[in-house]
C-alpha cells in the first residue's frame, strides 16, 4: 500500500483514533483489534477524505497486483465500518457513491503523532526443548510470549522452525504469544520430533500431551486444539478434569473420517488419499501437494499456498504422513465429549472442507454447556487478511481472560511437575475404530 500523505497522522473522529505511526485504531483510548488489511484500508481513505476514492483506486493501491474478488472489497468495506461504529445503512464514517467508489464523510481531525522515541517491544521469540515420552520418543516443543500458560496440542503436519516464519501460521502464534505463554510441540513423526516412529496411535498423541506438560511442570492450564488435536485436547480434559481450566476448541470433530464414513464411496475416497500420500510426496510432485494445500486453505494466496505446500515436504516422509493421516481419519472420541466439564469455547469455519461445519456444531452441542462460534471462513486454518480472524481472536482472548485460575498459574517452572493420576480414557479413545 502506498504511504498516506502525511507520513504519521492521527486521524481523530468522535470518540475514535486512528494512528498510523503506532498502527492502532483506538476507541475511547482502548486499543482495539483490527486485521490488517482493514487498518490499510481505513488509513488510505482517510488520508484522501477530500474526496470520493474510486473502487479501481482502492484496489490498486491497497491490494496491489493481486487479483481480488468484488465481494472481498465489499466485505473489507463492511469490517472498516464496522471497526469504527458504522454500518452500510448509517454511512456516517464512510459513505458509498454508488458505482464509483467511497468517501470518508466523518469529522476528522488530524494531528501529528508523538514524535517522542520510545523503546520498541521486545520482538517475538521462540525457545525450542526437548523431553522423553514413555516409550523413549524425543518430543520437541517450543515456548513463545509471556503470561499464564496456553498448551496447543499438536495437529497434523507441524514443524516448529517452519511454521515460526510461515505466512499461515505466523500471524496465530504471534496472537496466541500475546497474552500467554503458548506453549506447543510437534507431533511424534514431525518436524523436530522423532521421525522414525513405531507407535503413531491416538493414545501415543494423548500420552505425548501428557508428556510435554508434565516438563514444564504445569499444573493447571487451558488448552486450544486445532483440527484433530480437538480430540486430543478432549481425551486430555477427560483424562485431567482437575488440571484443565479452560477448552478451546477450533475446526475439530469427535470423529474421524473414516469413524463416520456412511457410504463406501466416502470410504473409497480416503483410500484413494491415503495412497496418493506416498506417491505423491515420493515423487515430489507439487501437484499433489497443492492439492491437499488446496483442500486447506482454498483463498490462500498463491504464498500460503506455497508454504503449506512445501511444509509437507519439509515436516515429515510420506510414508509417515500416510500413517498420521490414517491415525487421524480413524479417531473415535464420541463417547468422550459430553464427559467434558471444563468451560469450553467451540468455533468452526462455515466452509471448512477439511472438518466440516457439522463436526463442529456436533461437538458444541454435546460439549456441557459449550459456546458455539460459527466464523464465516472457506478455510480450514482462518487466514490473516480474512474478516473472520479478527472475531477468532476477539473470541479467543475474552474467553480465556475469564480464566482467573490460569492466569494466576506460573507461566513456566524449571522441575517437572508429579504427573497428577490418571483416569483411564475408554476403549473407544484408546484404539479409535474405523466403520
Amino acid at each position: 500500500m502506498e504511504n498516506s500523505p502525511a507520513a504519521t497522522p492521527i486521524y481523530a473522529f468522535g470518540e475514535y483514533e486512528l494512528d498510523l505511526r503506532a498502527h492502532e485504531l483506538r476507541r475511547a483510548g482502548e486499543r482495539l483489534h483490527v486485521e490488517p488489511q482493514v487498518f490499510d484500508l481505513l488509513a488510505y481513505l482517510f488520508g484522501r477524505r477530500d474526496r470520493l476514492v474510486t473502487k479501481e483506486e482502492l484496489l490498486d493501491k491497497v491490494w496491489g497486483h493481486r487479483y481480488v474478488a468484488p465481494t472481498t472489497l465489499n466485505s473489507r468495506i463492511k469490517h472498516a465500518r464496522q471497526a469504527v461504529g458504522d454500518d452500510g445503512d448509517a454511512q456516517r464514517v464512510i459513505r458509498t457513491v454508488h458505482g464509483l467508489g467511497f468517501r470518508v464523510v466523518a469529522d476528522v481531525a488530524e494531528r501529528e503523532s508523538a514524535t517522542t522515541v520510545t523503546q520498541a517491544p521486545p520482538a517475538l521469540e521462540q525457545s525450542i526443548r526437548f523431553c522423553t515420552a514413555t516409550d523413549g520418543v524425543r518430543i520437541a516443543y517450543a515456548t513463545s510470549g509471556t503470561g499464564p500458560p496456553l498448551v496447543k496440542p499438536a495437529n497434523w503436519m507441524t514443524h516448529l522452525e517452519y511454521d515460526w516464519e510461515s505466512p499461515v501460521w505466523r500471524p496465530w502464534l504471534r496472537a496466541l504469544s500475546r497474552e500467554h505463554t503458548l506453549i506447543r510441540f510437534d507431533e511424534r513423526g514431525n518436524g523436530l520430533s522423532d521421525r522414525e516412529v513405531e507407535d503413531l496411535s491416538f493414545e501415543a498423541w494423548v500420552r505425548d500431551l501428557e508428556t510435554v506438560v508434565d516438563a514444564m511442570g504445569l499444573e493447571r492450564f487451558p488448552l486450544l486444539g486445532i483440527s484433530q488435536g480437538c480430540a486430543v485436547a478432549i481425551a486430555y480434559a477427560v483424562r485431567h478434569p482437575e488440571r484443565v481450566t479452560r477448552l478451546v476448541l477450533y475446526g475439530g470433530y469427535a470423529e474421524g473420517v473414516v469413524t463416520r464414513s456412511k457410504t463406501q464411496a466416502q470410504l473409497d475416497e480416503m483410500t484413494m488419499v491415503m495412497r496418493g500420500i506416498p506417491l505423491g510426496w515420493g515423487h515430489d510432485n507439487p501437484a499433489f501437494r497443492l492439492f491437499f494445500a488446496a483442500r486447506f486453505l482454498p483463498e490462500g494466496t498463491p504464498e500460503q499456498m506455497r508454504w503449506f505446500s512445501d511444509l509437507q515436504r519439509v515436516t515429515t516422509t510420506p510414508e509417515i504422513g500416510s500413517r498420521l493421516l490414517m491415525t487421524a481419519s480413524t479417531i473415535d472420541v464420541l463417547d468422550l465429549v459430553p464427559q467434558v466439564r471444563a468451560p469450553t469455547l467451540v468455533l468452526h469455519a462455515t466452509g471448512d472442507a477439511v472438518a466440516s461445519f457439522s463436526q463442529g456444531r456436533k461437538l458444541a452441542a454435546l460439549i456441557p454447556g459449550a459456546r458455539f462460534v460459527p466464523l464465516e471462513s472457506q478455510n480450514h486454518i482462518i487466514l490473516e487478511h480474512e474478516p473472520a480472524w479478527a472475531r477468532f481472536v476477539d473470541e479467543v482472548h475474552r474467553f480465556l481472560a475469564e480464566d482467573v485460575d490460569a492466569s494466576r498459574a506460573p507461566a513456566t517452572t524449571g522441575a517437572p511437575l508429579r504427573a497428577a493420576p490418571s483416569t483411564p480414557l475408554p476403549r473407544s479413545a484408546k484404539r479409535p475404530r474405523g466403520r
